[in-house]
C-alpha cells in the first residue's frame, strides 16, 4: 500500500522532476569504477614527496568531482523551490488543506447541532406539555388571532430555540457545499454533505401544535326558543363578517338567545359558504336560524324590538342609513338606534361578561346588536382555539360540506398532503401597511427570501398561493422561489374550465357561475374566497399576511381543526421591509 501511495505521488507531483535528474550511467558511475586506489597499501608508509603531491592532487580532484554534481543537484532543487510555479503549488496545497480542514470542522459542528436538536425535541415535548396544561387550567391566557401558534411561553421559547438550531444546520450545510465546490477530484463527494439522513428518526421540524381543545374554557349555549338576537355586521369584507358572526354567537350564548343569520339582501349569502345546520348539530339543539327560518317563525310580525349599538362613536352601531333602509326593505320594523355606553370604534375598551349582561340583557323578544367586529370582550376566551362555546365539534363556524369536499378534491388533484400554503395579500396592502409602524409590506425579492426559509424548514415540494396580486408580481415571485437550483411550484386555482373534475360539485349545485354575469358575481366571490381559505387551512404549514382578517380566519380554522404547525408564521415575521416609500 505504501508503494502504491508513493507511485501515486510521483505521477502527480514529480513527473517533471524525474525527467531532469542526472542519469545513472553518468559521472557517479565513472567515479565509482575508478581503480586509482587499487594500488594503495594502507600499511605502506614509504611514499615519496612526488607521490604525496600526486596523492594530494588526486584527493582534490576526486573531492571536486564529488562536490560539483552535488552542487548542481542542490542548485536545481533550490531554483525549483524559488520558482513561481512552486509557490503556486504550495499556496494551492495550503488552501486545499485549509478548506478540507474547514469542511471537517463544519461536519463536526453539524453533528453537534443535530445532537442538540435531538435532545431539544424531547425537552420540548415534556416541558411544552406541562406548560400547556398549566396555562389551560388558568383560564384565558391565550391572546387571540394575533398569536399564530397560541403556544405557552415556555414551549414557544423552546420551539424558537429548535428552529434556530435547524437554521444553523442548514447554513452549515450550505457552507460545506461552497467549500466542496472547489474539490472535484473525487476524494470528497457531495454525498458526505447534507443533513437529510442525520435528521431522520421521527424529528419533525414543523410538527402540529397541541391546543388541548378538551381543556378550553367554555360557556353553555342554551337559548330560549322565542328569544332572538339579530346579528348586524357591516364593517369590512366577508372575513370581517365571519369574525363578527363568531362574536355574535358569544353574545347570544351569554344572553340566552337564538342567533339570526342576516339575510343575503343586507349581508353576504352565508348559507352558500357556511354550514349553518352544522352549528346546531354541534350543540344538539337549535341555536342558529337563517333569516328565512326567522321569517317563517314570526310570520307577519317581523320586527326588531330593540336595536342596541355596541359602538356609539363615530356613529351609532357603525351603521349608516342605507343599511337601515335595507333592513326595512325586508319587512322589518326597525326602532331607533340606542347605545348603553360611550364606546369609540377606534379605541375599544376591554369589556367583561358582566358588562355585556348588564348592558345588553332585555326581556324583548327580538333584539339586534351591531357591529361587534371591533369589540374587545373577553378576547382570550372568545378567540381561543375551538371558540368559547361548549360543543361537540372541532369548530362551530366552518365551510359548507360542498366547499370542504371540493377543497379536498383540489388538494388530491394538485397538491398532495405535503404542501405549504401562502396568503400573499397585495391589493391595497401597500397603503395599509405603510400607515402602520412598522410597515408590513415587503418587496417581492425580500418576501421570496422569507418564503424560501420556511419552505426549507418545512421541506415541502409545492406551495399553494392564495393571492390578489397581479401576474407581474406572482411571476417574479415564482422566478425567485428556487431552492438548490430547483424551482418550487406556486400553485393557484386554475381558471374556470368545464374539463376540470375537482370542482364539479360546485357546478352541479349552482355555486360556480360566470364571473362576467353580475347576478353570480357576489356568490362566486364568496365561494372562491371560502374555497381558498379551506385549501390554505388544510395545509401542513401556513404563511399569512399580518393584519389580514383573511389570514386570521384561516388561522381560526387551523386551530379548530388541530392543524396549526409550529412553523406557521406571518410573512417575514420579525423583519422590517428593506425599502419603504414616502407618504403621499
Amino acid at each position: 500500500m505504501m508503494n502504491g501511495l508513493g507511485r501515486g505521488c510521483a505521477s502527480s507531483d514529480g513527473e517533471e522532476d524525474r525527467r531532469n535528474l542526472i542519469p545513472q550511467n553518468g559521472t557517479f558511475r565513472h567515479a565509482s569504477n575508478s581503480h586509482s586506489f587499487s594500488s594503495f597499501n594502507i600499511a605502506d608508509n614509504g611514499f615519496s614527496s612526488s607521490e604525496r603531491r600526486c596523492l594530494k592532487f588526486d584527493k582534490k580532484r576526486y573531492l571536486l568531482l564529488i562536490l560539483v554534481p552535488l552542487l548542481v543537484i542542490l542548485l536545481y532543487f533550490l531554483v525549483g523551490f524559488l520558482s513561481p510555479s512552486y509557490f503556486i503549488r504550495s499556496t494551492s496545497d495550503s488552501t486545499r488543506e485549509s478548506e478540507l480542514r474547514a469542511l471537517y470542522l463544519l461536519r463536526e459542528q453539524q453533528l453537534g447541532l443535530i445532537s442538540v436538536l435531538n435532545r431539544t425535541v424531547g425537552i420540548v415535548a415534556a416541558v411544552g406539555s406541562n406548560s400547556s396544561s398549566n396555562n389551560d387550567n388558568s383560564g384565558n391566557e391565550t391572546s387571540g388571532y394575533l398569536n399564530l401558534s397560541e403556544m405557552p411561553v415556555g414551549k414557544s421559547v423552546f420551539e424558537e430555540y429548535k428552529a434556530g438550531i435547524y437554521e444553523g444546520i442548514l447554513l452549515n450545510e450550505e457552507i460545506q457545499r461552497v467549500l466542496l465546490s472547489t474539490h472535484n477530484d473525487g476524494n470528497v463527494s457531495e454525498s458526505s454533505v447534507g443533513n437529510g439522513p442525520l435528521l431522520m428518526g421521527g424529528i419533525d421540524m414543523c410538527g402540529e401544535v397541541d391546543h388541548n381543545l378538551s381543556q378550553r374554557r367554555t360557556i353553555e349555549w342554551k337559548p330560549r326558543s322565542d328569544r332572538y338576537l339579530f346579528a348586524i355586521c357591516t364593517s369590512g369584507q366577508m372575513s370581517n363578517h365571519l369574525i363578527c358572526l363568531e362574536k355574535h354567537m358569544f353574545f347570544a350564548a351569554l344572553l340566552g338567545r337564538v342567533l339570526v343569520i342576516p339575510s343575503p339582501k343586507v349581508d353576504y349569502e352565508f348559507s352558500k359558504v357556511l354550514d349553518v345546520e352544522h352549528m346546531n348539530k354541534c350543540l344538539g339543539r337549535k341555536v342558529v336560524v337563517t333569516f328565512e327560518e326567522f321569517c317563517e317563525a314570526k310570520k307577519k310580525d317581523l320586527r326588531i324590538d330593540r336595536f342596541i349599538c355596541y359602538f356609539s362613536l363615530p356613529q351609532n352601531c357603525f351603521v349608516d342609513e342605507d343599511h337601515v333602509k335595507k333592513l326595512e326593505s325586508l319587512g322589518l320594523s326597525v326602532p331607533k338606534l340606542e347605545s348603553p355606553w360611550v364606546e369609540d370604534v377606534n379605541k375599544p375598551k376591554k369589556r367583561t361578561v358582566q358588562d355585556v349582561k348588564a348592558k345588553f340583557s332585555s326581556s324583548d323578544e327580538v333584539i339586534a346588536i351591531g357591529d361587534v367586529f371591533f369589540a374587545d370582550v373577553e378576547k382570550g376566551w372568545v378567540m381561543q382555539p375551538g371558540g368559547p362555546i361548549a360543543h361537540n365539534c372541532k369548530t362551530l363556524i366552518e365551510p359548507s360540506h360542498l366547499i370542504m369536499v371540493t377543497a379536498q378534491r383540489f388538494v388530491q388533484t394538485f397538491m398532495g398532503k405535503d404542501y405549504l400554503a401562502l396568503h400573499f395579500r397585495r391589493h391595497g396592502w401597500l397603503k395599509f401597511c405603510n400607515a402602520k409602524k412598522p410597515s408590513c409590506f415587503y418587496s417581492v425579492p425580500q418576501a421570496a427570501d422569507c418564503i424560501k426559509r420556511v419552505i426549507q424548514r418545512a421541506n415541502t415540494p409545492v406551495v399553494y398561493l392564495s393571492t390578489d396580486a397581479a401576474d407581474s408580481e406572482t411571476g417574479l415571485l415564482q422566478s425567485l422561489i428556487v431552492i438548490d437550483g430547483k424551482p418550487v411550484p406556486l400553485v393557484q386555482r386554475p381558471a374556470l374550465n368545464s374539463a376540470e373534475k375537482w370542482d364539479a360539485l360546485l357546478y352541479r349545485h349552482g355555486l360556480e357561475g360566470d364571473p362576467q354575469i353580475s347576478v353570480y358575481f357576489s356568490c362566486v366571490q364568496e365561494v372562491e374566497a371560502m374555497l381558498d381559505k379551506t385549501i390554505s387551512a388544510m395545509s401542513r404549514v401556513f404563511i399569512g399576511s399580518s393584519g389580514s382578517t383573511f389570514t386570521e380566519d384561516i388561522l381560526r380554522l387551523r386551530k379548530g381543526w388541530g392543524l396549526t404547525s409550529i412553523c406557521d408564521e406571518f410573512l417575514c415575521r420579525g423583519e422590517l421591509p428593506n425599502f419603504i416609500a414616502e407618504d403621499e
